[in-house]
């Protein structure tokens, strides 16, 4: 009975909340070890007999293995929507969930690269003139210029471009599509990329791929995106989201409009955008007080 349930909420998921194959492998994930904790505590005979308490102790234990407050309270946000589901179709009589809270977020800014060393990237850093290298850096290029996700990235088809009008198409979270612009520097850097791809003879739709000519894996974004800004910067975080938190704060601390901003970003509200505010507060902070004659009174 409970595998039916299961089923029926990534059916759910997938047909009727349209949510992307990466995120419905995250759902899946996150229930298999829900359930296979709870299995290990007491005899599952259906939904009903899991309690509140059954889920603060999975929790507990996940603090316990060393998880962040940000990744537990993920793995509650699946198990929220999951009871949620079941109490609407009528499998269980209360939402055990409804009412646990999760351990409290730290506040942390996101970490972003400076817009100096960004340029260094571009303007300084010197790349051995090759397929790989030249993808390498246009990879890291059209993620600072886009702000789109690493998932978002690996999904691109050359199709998805338009050179002359100088838009990307990109599916975001949802299955939600959105358009964003980019310059004429990187529509010369994807053309040359394109140029080089045909050249190779790599025939696939996508665009990004590895030496071979298949799509590059999450895991080639990653190491790309660490090796290159390791040359720039002392941040430990060296991710493709870092580039993202790049793209939308030095877009604000040029003055950028916070909707435009968020419309950019694919962000479902407002709030999701705003703090990327802070780091540009931090900035106007740190100039006040570098610049100010009475700023240390």
């Amino acid at each position: 009975m409970v595998d039916g349930v299961v089923n029926g909420f990534y059916a759910y998921l997938n047909l009727q909340k349209r949510f992307s194959p990466l995120t419905l492998r995250s759902y899946r994930s996150d229930l298999e070890q829900f359930f296979s904790f709870i299995e290990s505590e007491i005899q599952l005979k259906d939904l009903n007999s899991i309690q509140h308490h059954h889920i603060r102790g999975y929790m507990g234990q996940l603090m316990q293995d060393g998880l962040s407050p940000v990744s537990v309270n993920r793995k509650l946000s699946t198990l929220k929507s999951f009871f949620k589901y079941a109490l609407k179709s009528g499998h269980i009589l209360l939402n055990p969930a409804q009412k646990v809270i999760g351990p409290k977020k730290p506040k942390r800014l996101p970490v972003f690269v400076e817009e100096q060393q960004m340029d260094k990237v571009f303007n300084e850093l010197q790349f051995v003139d090759d397929f790989e290298n030249n993808r390498n850096k246009l990879l890291v290029d059209v993620l600072y210029q886009t702000g789109i996700r690493r998932a978002e990235l690996i999904e691109i088809k050359e199709t998805d471009l338009d050179l002359y009008g100088l838009k990307l198409k990109v599916l975001g979270k949802r299955n939600k599509e959105r358009i964003i612009p980019f310059g004429l520097g990187l529509k010369r850097n994807l053309q040359n990329y394109l140029n080089d791809k045909k050249a190779n003879n790599f025939d696939s739709p996508y665009l990004f791929v590895n030496k071979k000519g298949q799509r590059l894996s999450a895991q080639n974004v990653n190491k790309i995106v660490n090796t290159i800004l390791a040359m720039v910067t002392t941040n430990k975080k060296k991710s493709p989201h870092v580039l993202r938190h790049s793209f939308a704060t030095n877009l604000l601390n040029n003055g950028a409009d916070l909707n435009a901003v968020k419309e950019l970003l694919g962000h479902a509200n407002l709030s999701a955008t705003q703090i990327y505010t802070h780091n540009t507060i931090e900035k106007l902070k740190k100039s006040y007080k570098q610049a100010h004659p009475r700023s240390g009174e």
